[in-house]
């Protein structure tokens, strides 16, 4: 391990809130790495934030980006491409509650996050996500016709996953940090919790974009059926979280006009299930599917 650029703590950020940690794993990011970390300082004082950027198994110039975006953050390099590793190290590194777990390619500015971790001081839940906004720049219809019904699946709208950042208090990160290490973290550490012990912030807003075409869509639900598989063969996923036919039905009656996009939503389901069945089968749990088109 190899730590890139040492920052050190410089005490209390003032006395209008606490400092909030943030944890921010990083692959080959050195193209969109900086709008990340840039988006981050909108809002709040550097010095507020206590960020660690963990560069896990880089062939690019993430760490440098990283370290020119934010100097004040602690970039720390790994030589293999692990994202439970870089979450590990990251977590090692930062001491600072409440703490914020943020993929290196979606933009939650600072603002947002103070708002975020609003309800984790005042001890209102244990974990929270911010609101999920889509940028569909550039994406086949076919593609937002998926997303068009995926994002009105209740434990879509209810759940922490999905949205490339979530937070947790000090009781929820030992909480996570006590489960087993699963592919698919952000819904392994949203069915952690009950409905009372986590909340979704509206007012806290997260941008995540899509996928550039239908092969890259079907790539990311791969990855994700993979880690819903292993995940539920863990018994770590809550009952109420999978998607039944039931529930499709449901959502075509209340919303009529996604009738005609069930059939594309249901199609990726299926084929991402049957692709992802080889490296079920293999116990593969580690191979990334990256998404590349959605990538700054």
């Amino acid at each position: 391990m190899d730590i890139h650029r040492a920052g050190t703590a410089r005490g209390a950020a003032g006395d209008q809130h606490p400092r909030v940690g943030v944890v921010v794993p990083a692959h080959d990011e050195g193209r969109g790495i900086a709008s990340t970390l840039g988006a981050l300082r909108t809002g709040v004082p550097p010095d507020l934030l206590d960020v660690v950027v963990v560069c896990n198994g880089c062939t690019d110039d993430t760490a440098a980006q990283a370290a020119l975006a934010y100097p004040e953050a602690r970039v720390i390099e790994l030589a293999t491409p692990s994202k439970a590793a870089a979450v590990r190290a990251g977590n090692a590194a930062c001491r600072v509650f409440p703490r914020v777990h943020l993929d290196a390619d979606v933009r939650l500015t600072g603002a947002d996050l103070l708002l975020l971790v609003a309800p984790l001081l005042d001890g209102g839940a244990m974990a929270t996500a911010p609101r999920r906004v889509l940028r569909h720049d550039g994406t086949p219809r076919l593609v937002r016709w998926y997303y068009d019904v995926w994002e009105q699946l209740p434990q879509v709208r209810s759940g922490l996953f999905g949205r490339g950042a979530f937070a947790l208090s000090a009781a929820g990160q030992a909480r996570v940090d006590a489960l087993p290490e699963l592919m698919s973290d952000d819904l392994v550490v949203s069915d952690a919790f009950t409905d009372d012990e986590r909340r979704v912030i509206e007012d806290s807003v997260v941008e995540v974009r899509t996928p550039g075409s239908l092969a890259d869509l079907l790539r990311r639900r791969s990855r994700v059926a993979t880690g819903v598989t292993q995940a539920s063969a863990a018994g770590a996923r809550r009952a109420d979280s999978a998607t039944t036919p039931m529930s499709l039905l449901v959502l075509a009656a209340r919303r009529p006009r996604l009738a005609p996009r069930l059939p594309v939503f249901l199609g990726v389901t299926l084929l991402a299930r049957r692709s992802s069945r080889r490296a079920v089968r293999a116990g593969d749990y580690t191979t990334w599917l990256r998404d590349e088109s959605s990538r700054a």
